[in-house]
């Protein structure tokens, strides 16, 4: 073996225990008994450490080209490696061009080349008028299309009304892509107040729960008609949880994911004037929390990924407060492990439910076999996380392009003390040579 890994405890596909990864050109080779491999190399992981699988995040906005001051590939993956994730998943938009097109997505592919910390792939964009684009983009690489049913923040990624969403998933049903959406009614968010002034309140006001349940029933119903397959983004309404349970039961092929602010932060604790924690859709009430928690629990919910939606400070009206003026997005790509970890475990759940959400199920989704497992054929990526350490989260010490932390001064449970990617360990510093990889669907 080119390297072994010798761990007292490991999170596998069938729970944890403790032994020896071997690790033979970038894969896992063999897995066996504590002390029963020798290699080239020997890690030995301390009491206090767990072998888990490299995360994959599949909701990241990199911003890169065209908004590369907001992040960048270079932060964004030295990021992600720093938090033990070594595969994510770049968002269509907030880059320029927005990745809609396979030229849009052959100037981002460039943009990242020879920049990439670890391994990336790519999402396309449905948007009104790129319906002949969706097969190519798909025979390109991506991995599935996302669109918004409402303003999506930027101008040149428009939403589709209920007729371009239709057409989107018959074009896609007929190639089985997935479609992957911001599920946000324009309507009920344009009866509601408009979001203005310091008060969190009156910000939460605007993004009410309906505006979440209507459009994922709108969404269901047209996947049980066209047999599209489809994903809900950033799920943060408990009250879509039985929405979702029924169609699932029903035959949809539905799947769900949630983020770790939607986990940690509650909006009774949100002071107002405090930007950094706005999000779209909201952060909402501590029981609307735990309904999140118990939908990761029983299953309805398959992944927490993080959408890290990073900014530069001023946008963030970190100067007013003004949630109405502030942009939405909360920056977390490197504390979502721990983040997650801390609330998990004090319910009761163990790191075996949290490697299921935040790298086999993610992994899974995006059809990336050899992602999200320590299993014989798997790429060899890794994180070592210590679970019982702890730390205060400082928003300058975070590798994200931007000081801007919903997470800062926050103490959170389990740190991350190394990363590897293919058996090669990881350097979260600039200007460390970056090694990861292009990922495309021809990989799943």
């Amino acid at each position: 073996m080119d390297l072994v890994f010798r761990a007292p405890r490991a999170v596998m596909p069938d729970g944890e225990r403790s032994c020896s990864v071997g690790v033979s050109g970038g894969r896992i080779a063999a897995v066996e008994d504590y002390g029963a491999l020798t290699g080239d190399r020997v890690v030995e992981l301390r009491d206090d450490e767990v072998l888990l699988p490299g995360l994959v995040d599949t909701h990241v906005h990199v911003n890169d080209p065209g908004r590369s001051d907001w992040e960048g590939f270079d932060t964004a993956t030295r990021a992600a490696a720093a938090g033990g994730v070594t595969t994510l998943v770049d968002m269509p938009l907030n880059s320029l061009p927005p990745t809609v097109d396979v030229a849009s997505l052959d100037v981002k592919r460039r943009a990242a080349a020879g920049r990439i910390a670890v391994d990336v792939g790519f999402w396309g964009g449905a948007v009104p008028g790129n319906r002949g684009e969706l097969r190519p983009l798909h025979e390109a690489g991506v991995f599935g299309f996302k669109c918004f049913l409402l303003h999506s923040g930027v101008d040149e990624f428009a939403p589709l009304d209920e007729a371009g969403l239709e057409d989107a998933m018959r074009e896609l049903a007929d190639f089985d892509g997935l479609l992957i959406v911001h599920a946000e009614d324009a309507d009920t968010i344009d009866a509601a107040p408009a979001a203005h002034g310091r008060a969190y309140a009156d910000f939460l006001g605007s993004r009410p729960r309906d505006a979440e349940n209507t459009a994922i029933a709108r969404v269901l119903d047209l996947a049980r008609r066209t047999g599209a397959r489809v994903h809900i983004l950033h799920l943060a309404s408990g009250d879509a949880v039985p929405l979702l349970a029924q169609a699932r039961a029903d035959g949809v092929r539905v799947t769900a994911e949630t983020c770790p602010h939607y986990l940690s932060f509650v909006a009774e604790e949100i002071r107002d004037g405090a930007t950094e924690f706005k999000c779209c859709p909201p952060i909402r009430e501590a029981g609307n929390r735990e309904r999140l928690w118990c939908a990761l629990g029983d299953g309805v919910i398959d992944c927490v990924v993080t959408d890290h939606s990073p900014c530069t400070p001023d946008l963030k009206r970190l100067d007013t407060g003004d949630f109405g003026d502030a942009w939405g997005g909360i920056a977390g790509l490197q504390v979502g492990l721990p983040a997650v970890w801390t609330g998990a475990r004090a319910r009761g759940f163990t790191l075996d439910d949290v490697v299921r959400w935040m790298a086999r199920n993610p992994a899974e989704q995006v059809g990336l076999s050899r992602k999200g497992r320590i299993a014989v054929g798997c790429d060899a990526d890794f994180a070592v996380f210590a679970p019982d350490d702890a730390f205060v989260v400082d928003r300058t010490s975070l590798h994200h392009r931007n000081p801007v932390s919903a997470y800062h001064d926050r103490a959170l449970a389990g740190v991350v003390r190394a990363s590897w990617l293919r058996g090669r360990e990881l350097d979260f510093e600039p200007g460390s040579e970056p090694f990861g990889e292009f990922l495309t669907r021809e990989d799943t």
